[in-house]
């Protein structure tokens, strides 16, 4: 199984809209020798989710959407970071170490896994 990763998923937008690498570092006055790098993987997502937003608005991604939150989440996870939002809630991050462990492959009793579940889910 294939992994996507931050800089594959951005250059694989911003060919979905049919733009060279030069043609989308001019119109956002980016520089391509950088994005080229990003988008292989070579550097780091940007640390800062304000870019990784204006990022994913220069690809025309509407706010909340499943590719927005995709590119955010990638970023994220390249970095070696839990997303903020996710460590915005008090709650998911107490059971935050249940899911490390069931990730471990370390047996959670099924309430918990439950539990973590329901407020995964939101509810």
């Amino acid at each position: 199984m294939t992994t996507m990763r931050f800089g594959f998923y951005l250059k694989d937008l911003r060919l979905k809209l049919g733009l060279s690498l030069r043609e989308f570092c001019q119109a956002h006055g980016l520089d391509p020798g950088n994005m080229s790098r990003l988008e292989r993987g070579l550097v780091p997502p940007p640390e800062s989710q304000t870019k990784v937003v204006e990022l994913a608005g220069f690809l025309g991604l509407k706010k909340g959407s499943e590719e927005w939150q995709q590119l955010l989440d990638l970023a994220a996870a390249d970095a070696g970071r839990i997303p903020e939002d996710v460590m915005s809630d008090a709650d998911i991050v107490a059971k935050l170490p249940i899911l490390f462990r069931t990730l471990r492959g370390q047996k959670v009793p099924p309430e918990k896994l439950n539990e973590l579940i329901r407020q995964i889910r939101g509810g």
